[in-house]
């Protein structure tokens, strides 16, 4: 009878009781240290860090329950398509981290656990490695998006060149346009700040010039910063 028991529990399979939890305890401790790899130089909200570290469990055992079987995995597959409809658009590269977690996983569960090891260490420490040398980061640090607020009888082309060639080394008139029933002018300005140069200093000599209307300086965001 007890025989029966554990052979209804077990269900058909061949893989034994260690079989099953090596393989999952060594992607959790793997997911573990991918997570906490990527959040060293990375912004990442407590439900991400938490989904990088047990996402290769989850896709471990899939993939030994799969065992082979096409039409389990293509079931599955589908499955898995709909959790991306079901979630916010992310990053490009916690997109990257989820996939990377998805394949230590699909190594893990395929019984692969030292390459899985081998493939966390070096993607990890190449992600880290990107990270700290700033691979891709806008260089210029002293870009500010600067907004005016003007008079309608204030001519704006060429008003504040001399307040720009104090305290930018370039700047470039993004857009303008009307507000207040055409009271006022709204401008938007991508400016370089002069190394040493104060921002307090310029918005001062902005307020001599447009009344002391509405000034906003505000560092540029990334694009990925922007796509959120």
């Amino acid at each position: 009878m007890l025989k029966n028991i554990y052979s209804t529990l077990m269900g058909n399979t061949t893989i034994s009781i260690s079989a099953f939890l090596l393989p999952m305890i060594c992607s959790l401790f793997l997911g573990l240290v991918f997570a906490l790899i990527y959040m060293i130089r990375n912004r990442a909200s407590k439900s991400f860090v938490g989904t990088l570290a047990i996402l290769p469990a989850i896709v471990c055992v899939v993939i030994m329950a799969v065992n082979g079987n096409i039409g389990a995995g293509v079931a599955v597959a589908g499955a898995f398509s709909l959790v991306r409809f079901r979630s916010a658009p992310g990053t490009a590269s916690e997109i990257a981290a989820l996939f990377l977690a998805m394949t230590m996983g699909l190594l893990c569960g395929m019984g692969f656990i030292f390459y899985a090891a081998i493939f966390t260490l070096l993607i990890g420490g190449a992600m880290f490695l990107f990270n700290l040398a700033g691979l891709g980061e806008e260089k210029n640090e002293l870009r500010r998006n600067l907004r005016i607020t003007i008079p309608e009888n204030l001519d704006y082309a060429g008003a504040f060149d001399d307040v720009f060639a104090r305290h930018t080394t370039n700047h470039r008139l993004l857009s303008s346009k009307t507000a207040g029933m055409g009271s006022v002018f709204k401008l938007n300005y991508e400016i370089d700040m002069r190394s040493g140069s104060s921002e307090k200093a310029l918005i001062d000599d902005i307020r001599c010039i447009n009344g002391n209307l509405e000034i906003q300086l505000s560092a540029v965001m990334s694009k990925e910063t922007a796509e959120l």
